[in-house]
């Protein structure tokens, strides 16, 4: 890289506990104008990647040549966005002004250290110019999540009315965990979402967050009016859909954008709500504990307050953040995994270790079900086969397939057979969900086959619907 167009490297702003919007930049004047046209690259960024300099910022993102470009499926986006290889990642590029660059950033970056679903945040640039001197926009670099698609991917098939129901859940529960930390997001919809297979469902996660705002806690009025937004931009995006035939025409895209709300107020009521009942029914708790764990959240404390005439108790669980599964999971195996994932493995495990050794340490026998359940299915998959579903998935999948064998068979099936016939009846005919995706079909992209078990179970029932698959 020339001396006009090195690079300034800045840290990562480390104020987390600042509310709100950062700062206003004051604008440059004519004669700063001037000097920045050979001034070099400033980069902020949370650690300093050298192969961010490998890239063409001195040409305009629209105009950068298909070399460095990845072919990902892009969602709908008021800015030009790009998706680019960097080393063995792909990294998505969107073109705004500085002062929004910078605060979706930072954003980002608060939400990280909350552990809320979204993409990480990787680099604002700014400073670039075309060769000839003329000043180029400043571009937010964020990195792009594996595995996961933009809704209208989704929808390049044919959904069903109830897998887009399960879409719009998942949107909720992100809506939920971003209110309960006091995020307004301001723009919720399902074109600023990216979508993840989660063990039959979906998750999501946050991925434009320019117009979002962090406060201590949020208002019922805050609220409501972020989930107001959500339902009428909802609703537009599946007239749109409908309008090009992505869905069945049954599906009626107002009174389905409504679904959110009535999926957000449940999951709201669940985990903040307080509940009165009488002394003697304190197992209550253990139930109210559960349900909770089965959203994914787990419960730090009580606050319990008896009446003044001592015959009722009102408990009002105080939620921390969600991930009960997963970090169980991440405790005693080290895998990381969705939250339906992990809650299915777990259940694997948990059986695994009642037909072992049921007095067997828990973290040990965990240790066991790691060497002798997933690693040997992960192994199996030939390295042609790999990018179709990430490992987790893939485990769960081949433990659902083996249930059905022994099932319609009437008998245990072996661990390594249920494998085998999984891989030829049914990973060979997936499409790809890997992340980089560097040769698409022509035509839509076909990327995300949402209604493969159902048909090919003849229904939404899953594997916690029946006894575990080991039995």
């Amino acid at each position: 890289m020339t001396e006009e167009h090195s690079a300034q490297w800045h840290d990562e702003p480390t104020d987390y506990a600042q509310i709100g919007k950062l700062p206003r930049f004051v604008a440059a004047s004519a004669d700063d104008g001037k000097a920045a046209s050979v001034s070099s690259l400033n980069i902020t960024a949370a650690a300093a990647d050298p192969e961010l300099l490998d890239l063409p910022w001195h040409v305009a993102l629209e105009d950068w040549p298909a070399e460095y470009l990845a072919a990902l499926p892009r969602g709908i986006s008021r800015h030009i966005v790009r998706f680019a290889h960097l080393g063995g990642s792909v990294i998505a590029i969107k073109e705004t002004s500085e002062h929004v660059a910078r605060h979706e950033y930072h954003m980002l970056r608060k939400l990280a250290r909350f552990d809320v679903p979204c993409v990480e945040p990787v680099a604002v640039i700014t400073g670039r110019t075309t060769p000839d001197g003329r000043p180029l926009n400043p571009v937010l670099v964020t990195r792009h999540l594996k595995f996961s698609m933009p809704y209208r991917a989704l929808f390049s098939q044919m959904l069903r009315k109830d897998t887009l129901t399960r879409l719009i859940d998942a949107q909720a529960l992100l809506l939920v965990r971003l209110h309960l930390i006091g995020f307004y997001w301001g723009d919720v919809s399902l074109s600023n979402t990216l979508f993840r297979r989660d063990a039959g469902a979906f998750a999501a996660y946050l991925v434009d967050a320019e117009t979002g705002e962090l406060y201590p806690d949020l208002s019922t009025g805050q609220r409501e009016y972020d989930l107001e937004i959500a339902r009428v931009n909802i609703a537009g995006e599946l007239m749109d859909l409908l309008d090009g035939g992505l869905i069945e025409e049954k599906v009626d895209p107002v009174a389905t954008s409504e679904l959110i709300m009535d999926s957000y107020r449940r999951l709201w009521a669940e985990l903040t709500e307080k509940e009165s009942f009488e002394l003697g029914e304190r197992w209550r708790v253990g139930a109210r504990i559960r349900r909770l764990n089965e959203l994914g959240f787990d419960v730090e404390e009580y606050a319990i307050k008896t009446t003044q005439n001592g015959s009722t108790i009102q408990l009002q669980p105080k939620v921390v953040d969600a991930g009960h599964h997963q970090r169980r999971l991440l405790r005693l195996t080290g895998l990381d995994a969705q939250e339906n994932q992990a809650r299915r493995l777990l259940n694997d495990m948990d059986s695994f270790r009642a037909d072992n050794n049921p007095s067997m340490d828990e973290e040990y026998s965990a240790h066991l079900w790691v060497s002798q359940v997933f690693e040997p299915i992960v192994r199996s998959i030939p390295r042609d086969l790999s990018g179709k579903l990430e490992p987790a998935e893939v485990v769960h999948e081949v433990l659902e397939h083996r249930w059905y064998m022994s099932e319609k068979q009437e008998r245990h099936i072996p661990l390594a057979e249920a494998v085998q016939s999984y891989i030829d009846s049914v990973l060979r005919h997936r499409r790809d969900e890997a992340a980089i995706m560097l040769n698409p079909p022509t035509g839509l992209l076909k990327i995300l086959d949402a209604e493969t078990e159902e048909s090919r179970y003849g229904g939404d029932e899953t594997i916690d619907d029946y006894p575990d698959a080991d039995d």
